[in-house]
């Protein structure tokens, strides 16, 4: 079978730079969800949508309503179809299969949400100079999710194109919110990978910087807690009632300074952060809320929750000793997962048919960055006696991963549709 693409490298592009413009946060991806509706429903894909494809019972992290309410807005001022809006019912991402008639067999995952960062307007920042930067404030691709969604687009395409030659359905899943990691379980939750053998996902860069590179497996990646801490004390004139008052700022900032004091796990990798501090309303008043934003990270699930587990009696005994009520909210969470050989070797093989990827460039297991909510879909097959990998394409960057100027080198577009495409048909005579 011929696997070029039929899908040219400009059409990709234009595709790309459309879902670059217009870069949403996690949950609140209501004009990029309908855009890829509309491109896969034209193809003649049944979309799924809605409560179809998230469990709400276990979502985490979700936007308040009034922002809700102004993102959706947003997105049809921009041109979202209010047919896809109104099948969403809130709830943004997608899933699509191939051969629905077919049984279940494998599948490929594209995470679609950005950064919550203000893109750069540099001259020489190229989506800024050539204007396809984002056109929403403080929302950026900036994790090359964008080149992710596109590439899954593509592969939509040239599988529906070859859909009669598949002996088994291929599911293909756009996933919101991976930012945070709070995608990847409401989708594992509605079922989205039940009955999966096969689970292939991919990142543009990560510790693949080169052009022409692939990793074909991934390693490395820590499991994660992310939570937020409301503390709720009371307010008193700090000049002449401060001893009335019970200090919610002074309680966070004895927070903060003991969760990094926290020791660290003597078995693999542990990480905790507080990314945010704010509290109090006024410099003569004794601050009566705080807020923390926080996360915990491990080499393993267990080492993880070890580090969740004391972050978390550090909070319940400072609330106490500064006589806080105290509230504890997940986030989002996501575990840790290693490439299959099994299927590293598919990727190798299909690789080595697709000219872009060098073959001095392409690479086995290598290591991966931080979390990615991939791990979550992927673990979730290997429970299940399945195998899956987590690529890492290519790419010289303009500048890392969550900065204003991030951007990835769009030559790899069709290539990586390539590279899905024959590896979805290795996959589909795999037992």
């Amino acid at each position: 079978m011929d696997f070029s693409p039929t899908v040219s490298q400009e059409e990709l592009v234009a595709i790309r730079r459309a879902l670059h413009s217009h870069a949403e946060s996690g949950l609140s991806e209501f004009w990029t969800t309908s855009f890829l509706a509309e491109k896969l429903a034209a193809l003649g894909c049944e979309v799924h949508l809605g409560e179809e494809v998230m469990d709400r019972a276990v979502m985490m992290g979700s936007p308040s309503p009034e922002v809700q309410k102004k993102r959706l807005q947003a997105a049809l001022e921009q041109g979202a179809d209010p047919k896809w809006i109104e099948k969403m019912d809130g709830l943004t991402g997608l899933m699509v299969d191939i051969r629905p008639d077919l049984p279940m067999h494998s599948v490929l995952r594209f995470d679609i949400d950005c950064v919550d960062v203000s893109e750069s307007h540099d001259a020489d920042h190229k989506p800024a100079a050539e204007s396809f930067a984002s056109i929403n404030e403080g929302e950026c691709h900036a994790c090359a999710h964008d080149g992710h969604a596109t590439i899954g687009l593509g592969v939509a395409m040239e599988l529906m194109r070859r859909r009669d030659a598949l002996k088994h359905n291929v599911r293909l899943i756009f996933e919101p919110a991976e930012e945070g990691s709070r995608g990847a379980l409401p989708m594992v939750s509605a079922g989205l990978v039940d009955g999966a053998r096969y689970f292939l996902a991919a990142h543009i860069g990560v510790n693949a910087r080169q052009d022409h590179a692939l990793v074909c497996g991934t390693h490395g990646f820590l499991a994660t807690t992310k939570f937020d801490v409301e503390l709720f004390g009371l307010a008193a004139h700090s000049g002449s009632d401060p001893h009335k008052g019970h200090n919610s700022l002074l309680a966070a900032a004895t927070i903060l300074l003991n969760l990094h004091a926290l020791p660290r796990h003597g078995e693999g990798a542990s990480r905790v952060t507080v990314g945010m501090l704010s509290g109090g309303t006024g410099r003569n008043v004794i601050p009566d809320h705080a807020k923390l934003v926080c996360e915990t990270r491990g080499a393993t699930e267990e080492i993880n929750q070890y580090m969740f587990d004391k972050a978390k009696l550090i909070i319940e005994h400072v609330a106490a000793m500064y006589e806080q009520e105290v509230k504890i909210t997940i986030m989002g969470t996501a575990g840790n997962a290693i490439s299959d050989k099994k299927m590293i070797d598919v990727v190798r093989q299909a690789a080595q048919d697709v000219p872009y990827f060098h073959k001095d460039r392409i690479t086995g297991l290598g290591a991966g960055f931080g979390t990615d909510d991939a791990c979550t879909f992927l673990s979730a097959v290997q429970k299940q006696g399945g195998a899956g990998t987590y690529c890492q394409i290519g790419s010289v960057l303009d500048a890392g991963h969550h900065n204003p100027r991030f951007d990835f080198n769009e030559d790899l577009l069709q290539p990586a549709v390539e590279l899905f495409c024959r590896s979805t048909f290795l996959m589909d005579v795999m037992e």
